[in-house]
């Protein structure tokens, strides 16, 4: 299971805002560093300056009175300051004297013992460790003002507005993204719907040859695709209703003339094979006539529809009655045309009884999102390798030429193409205690 999306709009989306995340944290990462710097000057600079402060008060008053003086002076946080008679340390590395150097701006030297007491008076002697400098400065009368500096590592969030300032940035960011994403991916779900559209009406109107240059060119080229799909559907349904036109005159001068054979077996014969050759030219008419572009959609009863189909077959075929069986919610509404609906759903019913000698029909709603039907029967069942053929116009798994055994081979395929151009689905498979399961899937 991957974690990449699967929607372009999310993934261009999430690409988008990756990177603008990292431009913006690279931003603020350059502008952290400037910051802490800053930071670094401005505390370092007032430290130094109290620091000297407080040694050029206590240099100037008597050495009697120097203590007292200490004591009245007012100490800013994290400095402390003693009068020793010797320096804070006793050892200062060269890394330390140019730390110090760096830190205080003022003549460092070495309190070395033997060379501290030689030293002369503003001499500062120290050392500086992580946030903390010792510093000792030589007093006249060879005392010596300590120092001991706690300085406070900078931080990037020392500004109240920084965090607040980095989620609106984030917040407007990722919205003008998902915004730019939605706009440009929006032609995509239009031309998405208007195929799906374009399937279940290939009269529906044309998609506006308007907007950015490649979405217009998209669109040109799928009106174009639609007007040739129109096209060829005409060309057929022409086709097809001119050789039935022309087929059905010799049919029924030739029904004419079988009348008037006197061999009755010969006649009988002649008389069923003409009224095959109707029956097939008729379901080859249905089969071409496009009743999707002339029958609108409307709101359809799923559950009445069935039971009115049932009701009709048992009419027709009272001695199958008890052989038929509806099971379902007493109403299920669909989007549908209710003529091209009721022949696909009524060649699956009788193809279940014709074949199976039961039909036991199920209705439900999976997910609220699809109609589910299932027809069910206690036949033979059909071989897999003919569970996707049987769809195919004028194939039949029963061989013979009988109309009532074998059929004319167009049921199942009109009864496919009705519903695939309803947005559903019609699917076979053998039941495993005997028979064959219809499973058709319609949008709600």
């Amino acid at each position: 299971m991957t974690l990449w999306p699967r929607s372009l709009a999310t993934r261009t989306a999430l690409v988008l805002v990756a990177g603008l995340m990292i431009v913006q944290i690279a931003g603020l990462a350059i502008n952290v560093v400037d910051h802490l710097q800053q930071q670094q000057v401005d505390r370092t600079s007032e430290r130094v300056s109290r620091v000297q402060a407080i040694y050029r008060a206590i240099a100037t008053a008597p050495p009697a009175s120097r203590p007292a003086v200490l004591a009245t002076l007012p100490r800013s946080p994290g400095i402390t300051a003693t009068i020793s008679p010797s320096p804070p340390i006793t050892e200062l590395p060269a890394m330390d004297q140019g730390r110090l150097r760096y830190w205080l701006g003022a003549p460092v030297g070495n309190p070395a013992p033997d060379a501290a007491a030689a030293q002369p008076s503003g001499v500062a002697y120290g050392a500086v460790r992580f946030h903390r400098v010792v510093l000792g400065m030589r007093l006249t009368g060879g005392t010596w003002l300590n120092f001991d500096v706690i300085t406070d590592p900078p931080s990037p969030f020392l500004s109240p507005t920084f965090t607040g300032a980095f989620s609106l940035m984030t917040v407007m960011a990722v919205s003008l993204t998902l915004w730019a994403v939605r706009r440009l991916t929006a032609p995509l779900r239009t031309l998405a719907t208007a195929a799906e559209r374009l399937g279940q009406d290939v009269n529906a109107p044309p998609l506006p040859e308007d907007g950015p240059q490649e979405i217009a060119t998209a669109a040109v080229a799928f009106n174009t695709m639609a007007a040739r799909i129109r096209r060829f559907i005409d060309d057929r349904t022409a086709l097809l209703a001119a050789i039935g036109h022309d087929l059905r005159t010799p049919i029924t001068r030739m029904k004419l003339r079988a009348e008037f054979m006197e061999d009755d077996e010969l006649r009988g014969k002649m008389l069923a094979d003409l009224e095959e050759m109707q029956a097939m030219v008729s379901a080859t008419l249905i089969f071409g006539r496009d009743a999707r572009t002339s029958e609108p959609m409307s709101r359809l009863d799923l559950a009445e529809l069935l039971k009115t189909i049932i009701e009709e077959i048992g009419d027709a075929r009272p001695e199958q009655t008890e052989h038929l069986r509806f099971t379902g919610p007493r109403h299920l509404t669909i989007n549908a045309r209710p003529l091209a609906m009721k022949r696909a759903l009524t060649n699956l019913i009788v193809n279940a009884l014709n074949y199976g000698g039961s039909a036991a029909i199920t209705l439900e709603s999976a997910m609220a999102e699809v109609a589910l039907i299932e027809i069910t029967d206690n036949g033979p069942g059909i071989p897999t390798a003919d569970l996707e053929r049987v769809f195919e116009p004028f194939y039949r798994v029963e061989i013979s030429r009988n109309r009532e055994t074998g059929g004319t081979g167009l049921g199942l395929p009109i009864a496919r193409d009705i519903l695939r151009a309803h947005g559903g689905q019609v699917t076979l498979a053998n039941r495993a205690e005997g028979g064959l399961k219809a499973t058709v899937r319609l949008p709600l």
